[in-house]
């Protein structure tokens, strides 16, 4: 990784290299929050605004930041988080992250709406593999579309519940993108710019949805995206959850909460984990950041059900805040995808690096031998 971290010491390296390698209306769609941007930065304000005291005189430590979660160890308490359309950033790039995933000993999730299905990543993920679910709302889908993702091996399911209806992303928008819109003269405009992605495209094949195309049947984008659209975004109301609950097998847990009753809820209703999410400020603009939520989530269960925290990380430390103010795990989504579209498998791979790099620095500099002892973490202040 030695010349890697000299091309990109940091994850900011990562994204601008993948401005400039990948088209715009791509970069739009990772980059882009919603309305104003503002839940988007200010998720970033407000993880910066967390202090961490250290400590010292503790001798020589190498810090452990392995962590078990719904009975997997996981070498470094960080996983990829799901990101719709992941082969528009690059092509296949959800097995290059499955496979980074798999080497790194980290979770990988898998989006409803990633160009890649759950038979094409299950294999390269391993035991690695999460799956991400939007609420198909038909029972007899939803229970299909649960068995695919068991029998390629994945364990671990995500519903998502902080989509009711799409947002308007308005940065994407302008870059001639939507969930609603084909391709476009803009966005051809876009690709003869980069011709290195253009020519991936043309020998992987047009990025698509791929877990949905079976049930929309076509191979059209557009008739994918409308088939989504009407049968898997809505607002799944709690015996939607008892229903999941009853179907699914595996370790369940409900990614998007923010509100301390809804984790209670969630944990009362059979979840294993509540994952704590504002979704990257993508969804709703006046949200708190959810690095302002985490305490008081965390506070409500009372350690009932393990605590996912995601939103704005970016650097390693950005674990660390969210480690010591109570979270047991953290996801992140566009860090990894900045590094596929930055160098491929390679940015990958740099992407977990700099992540777990960085955390390992903050752990010595802090004097945490082990995540346990960041989370009981004295002298911690979150100036928000």
């Amino acid at each position: 990784m030695d010349h890697l971290d000299d091309r990109f010491p940091a994850i900011s390296d990562l994204r601008a290299a993948a401005k400039v390698r990948i088209p715009h209306f791509a970069f739009e769609y990772l980059d882009s929050g919603t309305t104003e941007d503002a839940a988007m930065r200010g998720n970033r304000a407000a993880l910066d605004a967390v202090r961490l005291m250290p400590r010292f005189l503790k001798g020589d430590q190498s810090p452990d930041q392995s962590a078990e979660l719904f009975g997997q160890r996981y070498d470094s308490p960080i996983g990829m988080a799901p990101v719709g359309m992941t082969g528009l950033m690059w092509p296949g790039a959800e097995l290059m992250l499955a496979d980074t995933a798999r080497r790194g000993r980290i979770p990988y999730c898998l989006s409803t709406v990633a160009a890649k299905t759950p038979e094409e990543v299950g294999p390269v993920a391993g035991e690695m593999g999460w799956f991400q679910l939007y609420p198909p709302r038909d029972h007899g889908l939803m229970r299909d579309v649960l068995a695919r993702a068991w029998e390629a091996g994945m364990r671990v399911l995500a519903l998502t519940v902080d989509i009711p209806a799409p947002s308007r992303r308005e940065r994407q928008r302008r870059a001639g993108l939507s969930i609603q819109a084909g391709v476009n003269r803009q966005m051809l405009s876009h690709v003869a710019l980069r011709p290195a992605w253009a020519l991936a495209t043309a020998r992987h094949g047009k990025a698509d949805l791929a877990t949905i195309a079976k049930y929309a049947g076509s191979n059209e984008m557009d008739a994918q995206r409308r088939f989504f659209v009407e049968n898997f975004m809505h607002n799944p109301s709690r015996d939607y959850l008892d229903a999941l609950r009853a179907e699914w097998k595996g370790a369940l847990v409900v990614k998007g909460i923010l509100d301390p009753e809804d984790a209670v809820m969630v944990a009362d209703h059979g979840a294993d984990g509540v994952w704590l999410s504002n979704h990257g400020g993508r969804q709703f603009d006046a949200a708190p950041p959810a690095i302002v939520a985490l305490p008081r989530v965390v506070e409500a269960l009372e350690g009932r059900v393990p605590v996912i925290f995601d939103s704005g990380i970016r650097t390693g430390l950005d674990i660390a805040r969210a480690i010591a103010l109570g979270a047991d795990f953290c996801f992140a989504g566009r860090p990894f995808l900045y590094g596929v579209a930055a160098a491929g498998q390679a940015g990958a791979d740099q992407a977990l690096h700099i992540l777990r790099d960085d955390l390992d620095n903050a752990m010595r500099q802090f004097g945490a031998a082990d995540l346990a002892e960041l989370r009981r973490a004295h002298g911690v202040v979150a100036g928000l």
